[in-house]
């Protein structure tokens, strides 16, 4: 039986031409060797599988060639072929990990004295350098600045980091990749087109994504995958043999979460759990999922280390997906994430950020449809108004079947009851009966009438009424009346806040309105981050509130003198009551109270 050998041997590079995704690397190690300009002392450094050890070799190989062409060997004269069978004394390589003593260093520093007797260089290429001790490094400084003019010292790494400044000055430092995805799939495809094996797009992108930049990993997974699946890759099994769940599981959920299924939702999580994967793994690779989405959704789709067919899949599913969804999902991802290490109940942890991002898809189908209510509906119900049955204006409004043609009208009367300061509504008996029907039907169809209701809203108990108001206020583009709205209602705000969240009253008293900005004051950076943390809630609430047609901002600023003008924090309500009564002091001197 034929002695098998990995691939990760079989086909490693041999020229510099062959080695995947490092072209900045190779081609100024090209250019070198054309140009004659070779340094004493070179430093590889990257992460683990990207080609280190292997351009250090043909860099090797290809200084000692006798016939060098376009700064490659020729892999034909007796240098190279020398090199080739494992026998050239031209090359020395030692681990470090293993040979990290100041005799180690000793010893390779005998080494470097001795003239090569075959070809121009000796090269010494020293793995895992980061591994020497303090004193083997003062030991090898003296020879790396000043190696005889034969001798060439390669050094690898994975931990630049740990190497001495006085090291790093003396050497070409060269920062290796991580090999994208795309180069990976690339290099599998014609290892498998190599070895006959037929894979498609899925499973090699599956593995190179599980070797995260490393092409010996990939490799290795690659013939573990042929091991188990023979000559014929499909994604399904490799996702069974690198353990690792596979992307319909990401995609199934994602839409179930997406409709506000949430059953559904906890149901594939027990599945995953029953197929031997733990919950760290799932909403780790869910939120990863998440974000590629987030990304497919504009230019930025250049950052999803996908290809073939399932880029497609990312783009198709993420056209279905709006940006706050994606947000609000990635956000409660994170935080799961953070704490699922932590949790004494993985399990319900994971369980409550499903159901909570299924409610974030619910909240979407809703207000769409609101939206689809509100807009839709109405319209086949308008009716032309005849001038002969027109009402007057302050006739009380009293439900009328739809069939009445003044019904359409009747409502315009409703936000007279309650208006809105600063703003130009006017009656609908300011419309002249003398007007032609088709002059008032677009009156009547206008959504800026309905967006007017949305204080009453706000304060009544009806749901249905205030989703399809916000909808609608979120249709209009302009509101010229915008500022005056805002500014008309700071008190009545500011007094729905005194009945349940005092804490946030003296905030809003310092609102000021600049166009469709709101300016607040807080007098401390906790409560600017609780603010920012809720300010689409207070921004839809304030929007509610006045009935605006458009889009508004809010512009929070910390000011600590803000601090004395009204107590805030429990030490400050402290120093406001003893500030009030001074034999407050005495009494909590005298029971030795702390403020809490």
């Amino acid at each position: 039986m034929e002695n098998f050998v990995v691939s990760a041997r079989k086909y490693r590079p041999a020229t510099f031409a062959s080695v995947v995704g490092q072209r900045h690397i190779t081609s100024t190690l090209k250019n070198a060797i054309e140009r004659g300009q070779l340094a004493h002392a070179y430093l590889f450094c990257g992460p683990r599988g990207v080609g280190k050890t292997t351009c250090a070799r043909i860099f090797a190989k290809a200084i000692n060639c006798l016939n060098p062409n376009g700064g490659e060997a020729c892999n034909e004269c007796e240098s190279c072929r020398s090199f080739n069978e494992g026998r050239s004394l031209n090359v020395h390589e030692l681990d470090a990990a293993s040979n990290n003593s100041v005799d180690d260093i000793r010893n390779l520093i005998e080494q470097v004295r001795i003239i090569p007797q075959q070809g121009k260089y000796s090269v010494f290429v020293i793995d895992e350098v980061h591994m020497l001790s303090a004193a083997a490094f003062n030991a090898f400084l003296k020879t790396l600045e000043e190696p005889p003019h034969h001798a060439i010292f390669i050094l690898a790494t994975t931990e630049k980091h740990k190497i001495i400044p006085t090291i790093l000055s003396r050497c070409q430092i060269y920062d290796f990749n991580r090999i994208r995805v795309e180069d990976g799939v690339e290099y599998l495809r014609y290892i498998a087109n190599q070895e006959g094996v037929e894979a498609d797009d899925e499973a090699l992108n599956l593995i190179a994504h599980k070797a995260d930049g490393g092409m010996r990993d990939a490799l290795s997974m690659f013939d573990k995958a042929v091991s188990f699946c023979g000559t014929k890759l499909s994604y399904k099994d490799v996702a069974a043999t690198l353990n690792v769940l596979d992307y319909d599981t990401y995609f199934t959920a994602t839409d179930m979460l997406l409709e506000g299924r949430y059953v559904d939702a906890l149901m594939l999580f027990d599945g995953v759990l029953g197929r031997g994967f733990s919950p760290q793994v799932f909403i780790s690779g869910l939120n990863a999922h998440m974000r590629d989405l987030l990304m497919s959704k504009g230019p930025a789709i250049s950052l999803v280390e996908f290809t073939g067919r399932l880029i497609e899949r990312y783009k198709e599913q993420a056209t279905r997906c709006s940006e706050a969804f994606l947000f609000g999902a990635i956000s409660l991802l994170t935080e799961a994430d953070g704490k699922i290490r932590q949790s004494s109940n993985q399990r319900l942890l994971v369980e409550l950020g499903l159901m909570k991002i299924a409610g974030l898809g619910q909240k979407k189908n809703d207000e769409v449809a609101s939206l689809s209510l509100e807009i839709d509906v109405p319209l086949p119900e308008l009716q032309p108004v005849q001038p002969a049955q027109s009402q007057p204006a302050q006739q009380p409004v009293q439900p009328q079947p739809v069939s009445q043609p003044t019904s359409v009208m009747q409502p315009t009367p409703q936000p007279v009851s309650q208006p809105v300061p600063g703003s130009d509504v006017t009656a609908p008996a300011s419309i002249s009966v003398d007007k032609p029907a088709e002059n008032a039907m677009p009156r009547a169809t206008a959504p800026r009438r309905r967006a007017s209701m949305s204080l009453g809203s706000l304060l009544s108990e009806d749901r249905a009424v205030a989703a399809a108001a916000e909808s609608v206020a979120s249709v209009e583009e302009v509101d010229p009346n915008c500022e005056q709205k805002l500014v008309a209602i700071k008190s009545q705000f500011v007094e729905i806040l005194s009945k349940g969240r005092m804490r946030y009253v003296p905030v809003f008293e310092t609102m000021v309105v600049r166009g469709r900005t709101i300016q607040v004051t807080v007098p401390s950076k906790e409560l600017f981050e609780e603010i920012m943390r809720d300010k689409l809630e207070w921004l839809k609430e304030i929007q509610k509130l006045a009935g605006v047609g458009c889009s508004i901002d809010m512009e929070v600023v910390i000011n600590e003198a803000v601090r004395i003008a009204r107590p805030i924090t429990i030490e400050d309500r402290l120093r406001h009551m003893i500030a009030k009564n001074e034999r407050i002091k005495e009494m909590i001197e005298t029971l030795v109270l702390d403020a809490e």
